[in-house]
């Protein structure tokens, strides 16, 4: 995390003006193409959407797009020393100059609020990533594209947003659109990441409707009062950066219709090599409560060899090397088994090896081996082989694992349902204990002992 205050000078626009930026592509989507798509816009705090991304609104209002616009926060903590306006207040100015900016950027959209703490969103991923989910419902993922705030802004609040936005779009194979901030400020020309972004040139209209909403957000552009904490938080020297006639977006096209696991490994190694922990393995009160049932729900203390599919970090490697005496870890994203690697290295008789499954496969029988969150980024054909392998590779009695995520995963032939199906039917083993709640299910299956 990047350390900045809004009262630092910060980069000036001069510099950036002279960068080439200006130069940058352009968004590869026509008028006709964003009037065929659903839009999903996440803001943190009233403004980000104006200043990141009211460009793009207004050009999505004119293209007769359908969009959706999610506001986590009413951002009441923007001026904790204030001696004239308390946060509740502040949060009731700050809605209603949302109000104010949406009806004149995008009078057609449907926004929500999701009255999350300012500041706190680290701890409430699990329900932006629900509402994401529910207003991308029913819409084929070829056709929606998520826009959230750039992942690595600086912002708390921003990074953890942006994270989950692109944690729900490459899991369901939505576009993902991000816009930056704060990086205006903090960062510089010589920074490596915006060279790699789009532009999307605004019209005199869409600069128009973009600096109206701007100017709809006073609490934040001017000052409360006269004292003390009520000085002004987006000075005219840092706004000057959304005064540009394009705005700037890091792009990441749709990947529906990926079905492979060569698909997988290019998109989990692009996904891990952007984002340290793209799903909040580390900090998600969900990740880490899954992680404890599926730990619960091995039938034995303790295994000989134990081999987790699909690895990623290591976060659920950790736990499972306490109980296994030996204990491999394969993945088919090498910038994810980088960490996996670091997270294990306390345990000497555990390794990671970069694989991908089913088609390479490791040396040795395993009495435990871990299925988790990756049988449904396989075709039919390929889980088929895969548990061929299980099969052969399993030590009578041993255990196989099975934990998927219940909702549908756009862009992919299986579920988590049918991916536990193919492995009842096609192994034949018995399942020693099933557990199913809406978001996900664990189920053990149990090698036929060959002594009984």
């Amino acid at each position: 995390m990047v350390a900045f205050t809004h009262a630092d000078v910060g980069t000036p626009e001069k510099d950036w003006a002279a960068s080439g930026v200006a130069a940058l592509p352009e968004l590869p989507l026509d008028a006709s193409e964003l009037a065929a798509m659903k839009f999903v816009v996440l803001a943190a705090h009233p403004d980000d959407e104006s200043l990141g991304a009211g460009g793009l609104l207004a050009k999505l209002q004119a293209a007769g797009a359908s969009v959706d616009i999610i506001l986590c926060t009413a951002g009441e903590a923007s001026h904790p020393d204030s001696p004239t306006t308390t946060p509740e207040q502040l949060a009731a100015v700050r809605l209603a100059e949302f109000g104010t900016a949406m009806s004149g950027l995008v009078p057609g959209a449907t926004w929500r609020y999701l009255e999350l703490p300012d500041g706190k969103l680290a701890a409430s991923a699990d329900r932006i990533a629900a509402a994401v989910e529910e207003s991308t419902a029913g819409h084929s993922p070829q056709n929606v594209v998520i826009v959230g705030p750039y992942r690595s802004d600086g912002h708390t609040d921003h990074d953890t947003l942006g994270s989950v936005a692109a944690g729900v779009a490459t899991q369901r194979g939505f576009g993902l659109l991000e816009y930056p901030i704060w990086y205006w400020l903090w960062a510089g020309p010589e920074d490596s990441a915006w060279k790699d972004w789009v532009r999307l040139p605004l019209g005199p209209a869409e600069q128009h409707a973009k600096a109206t909403a701007m100017h709809a957000h006073a609490s934040q552009t001017g000052p409360l009062s006269e004292q003390a904490g009520d000085e002004t938080l987006l000075s005219a020297t840092f706004l000057e950066h959304f005064t540009r006639p394009w705005e700037t977006f890091a792009w990441h096209p749709s990947t529906a219709g990926n079905n492979s696991a060569a698909d997988a490994e290019r998109i989990f190694d692009e996904v891990h090599t952007r984002e340290t922990d793209p799903w909040s393995y580390t900090t998600s009160w969900y990740e880490r409560r899954k992680r404890a049932l599926t730990m619960a729900a091995l039938p034995q203390e303790s295994y000989e060899s134990g081999l987790e599919l699909g690895c990623s970090i290591g976060t659920l490697s950790e736990e499972l090397a306490q109980r296994c005496r030996t204990f491999l870890g394969v993945d088919a994203s090498s910038a994810a088994l980088a960490q996996a690697a670091e997270r294990l290295a306390n345990y000497p008789s555990a390794e990671v090896k970069h694989l991908t499954m089913p088609h390479q496969w490791p040396d040795g029988a395993f009495d435990l081996v871990v299925l988790s969150e990756t049988g449904y980024y396989l075709s039919p054909e390929e889980l088929s082989e895969l548990l061929t392998r299980i099969q052969a590779s399993t030590t009578p009695g041993g255990a196989l694992l099975l934990c998927h995520w219940r909702h549908p995963i756009s862009g992919w032939e299986l579920d988590a349902e049918s991916v536990h199906a193919m492995a009842r039917t096609q192994l034949g083993w018995p399942t020693h204990g099933l557990y199913q709640e809406k978001d996900f299910m664990v189920e053990v299956l149990v090698a036929p002992d060959s002594s009984t």
